[in-house]
């Protein structure tokens, strides 16, 4: 394995988490397998000690190595959310414009989840989301309307299907995604009873297009909730949302975001 790129444009630490993706596409090693040893490893891809540690720390920070105290340093499982937190801090930062993109890719990737779940998913799974949604009606119709417990029920609901789509990169991928609507979400549901309402009616239909088990269905149905969930909350003017949700985007994202 060399060392490096054309004309010497890849740094040390860039090599050394180069030569360990190699390491890995090849099979040579695998999830939960034990690094060489650092002064063979830094012969190997020709970088100094102290660069490879650089680049460990670096890998260890993606989630892809595990440094063990006395043990030596390892591949993790390389589990799809694990890998993708960085991405998840980068979409919790996203405003504006970005915002809208970060909607819009949201949107192709849950109604694609809804379509698969609508093959995938089990009586106890469909259960389930249907014991979610008479919670989120009594949540809902109660008075005062309990919010947080509505909107922890949408959580739950959209991570139902997610994890019934059967694919797990699907599944991170819209966790990820998910986690800048919150505030958002929560405004709406404070704010605009017909809209908590409107919701709720959205996820009874595409509860019913996965029963149905039409994949046309569930997929439009959960397209056209989302692009309802879209033009709320871009419509919400920034200083706004952020002066009266206030800590409403922490309510649950200690359980997930993903309304």
């Amino acid at each position: 394995m060399t060392s490096g790129a054309p004309n010497g444009s890849m740094s040390q630490t860039d090599v050394v988490i180069t030569g360990v993706k190699r390491m890995l596409s090849s099979r040579r090693l695998r999830p939960g397998d034990r690094l060489p040893i650092e002064k063979d490893l830094a012969a190997e891809l020709q970088v100094s000690r102290g660069s490879l540690r650089e680049g460990v720390r670096a890998l260890s920070t993606m989630g892809i190595l595990e440094t063990r105290q006395g043990a030596g340093t390892f591949v993790t499982r390389l589990e799809p959310s694990a890998l993708l937190s960085a991405m998840e801090f980068w979409v919790g930062l996203q405003d504006g414009e970005r915002a809208n993109q970060v909607h819009t890719v949201r949107r192709a990737l849950e109604t694609e989840a809804a379509a698969a779940a609508a093959i995938c998913i089990g009586k106890d799974q469909l259960d389930q989301a249907e014991r979610i949604l008479e919670r989120a009606h009594s949540a809902i119709h109660a008075a005062p309307v309990q919010h947080d417990a509505a909107m922890q029920c949408d959580v739950e609901f959209h991570r139902l299907i997610a994890e019934a789509s059967a694919n797990h990169v699907l599944s991170a991928l819209i966790e990820t995604v998910s986690t800048n609507t919150i505030r958002g979400r929560m405004w709406r549901s404070i704010h605009d009873n017909e809209g908590l309402l409107a919701t709720h009616r959205e996820h009874l239909g595409i509860l019913e297009a996965l029963r149905r088990h039409d994949v046309d269905r569930a997929r439009t149905r959960m397209a056209n909730h989302l692009y309802a969930v879209e033009d709320y909350v871009t419509a919400i003017p920034e200083p706004d949302l952020e002066g009266q949700v206030g800590d409403a985007d922490a309510v649950p994202g200690d359980q997930g975001s993903m309304p």
